[in-house]
Order: C-alpha cells, then sequence, then structure tokens
C-alpha cells in the first residue's frame, strides 16, 4: 500500500526509493543498539541532513522543497521498517518544530535555523507537556517574564522528544499570568542558553531509541525577537499547527500496522498446527479479512486528509479523526496479529512484540483520543 497511490506524484516516488535505501543502510544496521541504549547516535541527524530527508516541506530558499508529501513518504519508510524510535525522532524535529519556524519566526530565525535544520547540523524539539499539563495546556506553570529586550524562562518540561539531542527547542510558557489561554506564548530557546538544563532519558514501554527527556529551565534568558508569533499567540498557533501533527501521527500508524499485517500473513502461512497452516483456518483467513479491510479504508482517508493538507484545507476535526480513527486500528491490527504468532508474539526478538509495544503511545500523543472525541464532537 506505500507504493502507486494518486496523492503521490513521481518525484515523491523517487524520493521514497531514496529513503528506504537510507533505512536500510543507515538506521536497520544500528536500530537493536540505539533501542538497547535508549537513544540514536547523533550521527544519524548528519546522515538523514545529508539525505536530505529532513524538514523537506521547508521553503526551497532554506534547503527544503516546499512540499509535506515528502515528509509523509520518510515517515511512511521508517514506520513500515519498524522503526519507531527513530520515527519519532524526525517527526518531532520535521513534522512538529519546523512549522512554527516557518509559519511564526521571524526572517532571522528561519535564516538562522532552518538550513541547520535541514542539514541535521541543528536537531529541534517541542516543549509543551508540563508534569501538570499534557493534553490541557490550562495547567501550564512554565513562565516567561519580560526583562527589557529579553524573556527570563522558569519551569519544567517532560516527555520531550529529541530533548537529549536537542539545539534549540519551541517552548510554550506562560506571558500573561492572569489571560487564560491568551496568556501563553511560544519562545525559540537555544539549549546552550545558562539555566537550561536537561533531565533524564526517560524509560518508556516502546519507542525505546527516541530519546524522550524532562527539561528545566532556571530563569534562561532569552531574547524577545525569539518570539514565534504575537505574544500571547500560543494557543492560536497551536491550533493552526496540530491538525498536522496529528495527521503525521496517523500516517505514521496506518504504516505500522500495515507492516504488522503483513509479516502476521507471512508467518501464519508458514505456522502449522493440527496438520494444517494455521492461514489456511477459517477463522485465520475471516479475521485477516477484517484486518485488511480495516487497513484499506485507513490507507484512503489518510491519502484524502494528506492531499487536503498539501492544498492548505484540511480542517481540525478531520486531522483528529485521522488521528482518532487510525491509531484505534492500529491497536486492533497489532493486537490481533500478537495472537496469531501466539507465545512467540510475546517475545521481544520477535518483531510484531515490538510493533505492539510500539503503537500503545500514538493513542496519547499529540493530544489523546478522548481529547481527538471532543474536537470532533464540536463539529456535529
Amino acid at each position: 500500500m506505500l507504493n502507486d497511490r494518486a496523492v503521490y506524484d513521481d518525484d515523491q516516488r523517487i524520493f521514497r526509493q531514496s529513503v528506504r535505501r537510507f533505512v536500510a543502510n543507515e538506521i536497520a544496521p544500528n536500530f537493536e543498539r540505539w533501542e538497547a541504549e535508549g537513544i540514536v547516535d547523533r550521527e544519524l541527524w548528519h546522515r538523514a541532513g545529508q539525505s536530505g530527508i529532513l524538514c523537506a516541506q521547508a521553503p526551497e530558499e532554506y534547503g527544503g522543497t516546499g512540499d509535506f508529501r515528502y515528509n509523509a513518504v520518510v515517515i511512511e519508510e521508517c514506520s513500515y521498517a519498524g522503526f519507531a524510535g527513530p520515527t519519532g525522532n524526525f517527526t518531532a524535529h520535521s513534522d512538529v518544530s519546523c512549522g512554527y519556524l516557518i509559519d511564526y519566526g521571524s526572517e532571522e530565525i528561519r535564516k538562522t535555523w532552518l538550513p541547520r535544520m535541514v542539514s541535521g547540523e541543528a536537531v529541534c524539539s517541542i516543549a509543551m507537556s508540563e508534569p501538570a499539563a499534557g493534553s490541557d495546556l490550562r495547567g501550564l506553570r512554565t513562565r516567561a517574564v519580560r526583562d527589557g529586550d529579553d524573556y527570563l524562562v522558569s519551569g519544567q518540561k517532560t516527555f520531550i522528544s529529541n530533548g537529549q539531542h536537542c539545539d534549540i527547542a519551541v517552548v510554550v510558557a506562560r506571558t500573561g499570568p492572569d489571560a487564560g489561554s491568551r496568556g501563553m506564548s511560544l519562545l525559540l530557546v537555544e539549549t546552550d542558553r545558562p539555566g537550561f538544563s536537561r533531565g533524564r532519558n526517560l524509560v518508556k514501554l516502546g519507542h525505546h531509541s527516541a530519546d524522550t527527556s524532562e527539561m528545566f529551565f532556571d530563569n534562561v534568558r532569552v531574547p524577545a525577537t525569539n518570539l514565534l508569533g504575537e505574544e500571547g499567540g500560543a494557543m492560536a498557533a497551536m491550533m493552526s499547527e496540530l491538525p498536522q501533527e496529528r495527521l503525521i501521527i496517523a500516517v505514521a500508524s496506518i504504516a505500522a500496522a500495515q507492516k504488522a499485517f503483513d509479516i502476521t500473513v507471512d508467518y501464519v502461512r508458514q505456522r502449522r498446527a493440527f496438520g494444517t497452516a494455521i492461514g489456511d483456518m477459517q477463522n485465520t483467513r475471516f479475521a485477516l479479512a477484517d484486518l485488511k479491510a480495516d487497513l484499506c479504508v485507513g490507507w484512503a482517508f489518510v491519502d484524502q486528509c494528506l492531499a487536503e493538507l498539501v492544498r492548505g484545507t484540511l480542517a481540525t476535526d478531520r486531522a483528529s479523526m485521522a488521528k482518532l480513527w487510525v491509531t484505534e486500528m492500529q491497536g486492533r491490527v497489532v493486537d490481533r496479529c500478537v495472537q496469531f504468532f501466539g507465545g512467540y508474539g510475546f517475545m521481544r526478538e520477535y518483531e510484531i512484540c515490538r510493533l505492539y509495544a510500539d503503537a500503545r503511545v500514538q493513542r496519547i500523543y499529540g493530544g489523546t483520543n478522548e481529547i481527538m472525541r471532543e474536537i470532533i464532537s464540536r463539529s456535529l
């Protein structure tokens, strides 16, 4: 299902082959080591930049293509290969953080950082979540207090993808303590500034090779020129950018679900029980037929949404539907596939086990699926 879809043109199909080679040559040989170490090598970012797979949607003058479909190709190929950790690394950098610099950064910020993000010289993270504020940012406690031409940023962030490697972070901070959702702003914070520190690299159920960290800000002095957009404009900016983030989660989920399905079909054709291949049993055939139907429907809707995103018409509720339905479907697919592997499906050395563990967070980040249901219900 990854090839020959109408949403892509010949340029993206050629690019897909390049990404597939990169995944095979640069990620696959190192992946198990990265999973054990809980972080990818910093060199991966330089290699990815050299291969042209970072921040492809950046305008051409900054080194990109200006077309988000190239981003989607990268995520599909990494996810289908079963490499959720690097997928998460690239997504936080290219598919989420980059958009804030493109759409809300000053020309100086864009000229300074976008070419370095495209090349892999600089890694970016987005720092939203806090111990008391996840999907609901009203509990946000990180503050940015104006001090002359600077802001002083203080607070704590958690669950931050690329937290160990990042050179810059898009930080959501409260600049108006009594202004509610209009009192939050976005600041680009360089991580070499005094007062910034990284916490531990968090140990997770899945996505082991994607570094996920705590961050601490102790009166970090940030120039006011690092403001992304207007003061107090963080919520509006996030509402504008989140549909893209949620769609790319759906893209990653459906590619990973397809991989789980494909390796399960191969397995049941070889595994025998009671004198026959379990793939020939009616229960197996009917269950896999249901999963195939789910996948085909999912791919069709994801491609519709991707085409809408490229045209600039993707609505918030449709992005939320894609994220909700596809991630829930991924959970069903991997759970059923593990069952067909029997006891081997519970062994970490089997890929289906890792796919099962990696799938769980898809229903949580980018806004939990309960939040997706709330957003969709408002459009009824």
